[in-house]
């Protein structure tokens, strides 16, 4: 091989192992991981229950359109929960307005969440899963308002809200 050219056979040994290397950096999965929850569920059972698109988002690790949620325009006080199992995630006295076009928070309620490492997209972020049955909720960030500094940034169709009673 004269030169810097590569030739076909080196190409195709850098090109492998950049593939490989994607894939061991997108190395988080979807909710139904190893991880064990107390509601567990088949696909089809989960499908069912959910609807294609919230099965999409909680159980496949999707995200839904930027403002497209109707809960960004919820402000009645109440609570926000998993449109999974329906735990208590999140109390509207900590929902903000990020500018993101998801409802965000700056703090979960007590035992409601777990965090992991999700690596997809060619970058390291947190994802939120709802502790109970381990729906994807969404993402947290530390760009958030006091008191935390945290913006737990939640699709809508990962969560419903249940208004308090006044």
């Amino acid at each position: 091989m004269p030169g810097n050219q590569f030739g076909r056979r080196e190409f195709l040994a850098v090109a492998g192992c950049g593939t490989v290397g994607l894939v061991l950096w997108n190395s988080s999965t979807p909710a139904e991981s190893a991880q064990r929850f107390e509601i567990t569920k088949t696909d089809a059972q989960w499908r069912q229950q959910l609807g294609a698109q919230r099965f999409y988002i909680l159980r496949k690790a999707g995200t839904e359109r930027a403002g497209t949620s109707t809960l960004l325009n919820e402000h009645r006080r109440g609570v926000f929960t998993c449109a999974g199992c329906a735990l208590p995630l999140f109390a509207s006295s900590t929902k903000y307005d990020s500018g993101t076009g998801w409802p965000s928070f700056y703090r979960p309620l007590k035992n409601a969440v777990i965090t992991r490492p999700d690596r997809s997209l060619l970058m390291e972020r947190t994802e939120v899963l709802c502790r109970r049955c381990g729906g994807h909720l969404g993402h947290v960030f530390n760009d958030g308002p006091r008191p935390t500094g945290r913006r737990y940034c939640m699709n809508g169709l990962a969560l419903q809200f249940r208004p308090e009673n006044v």
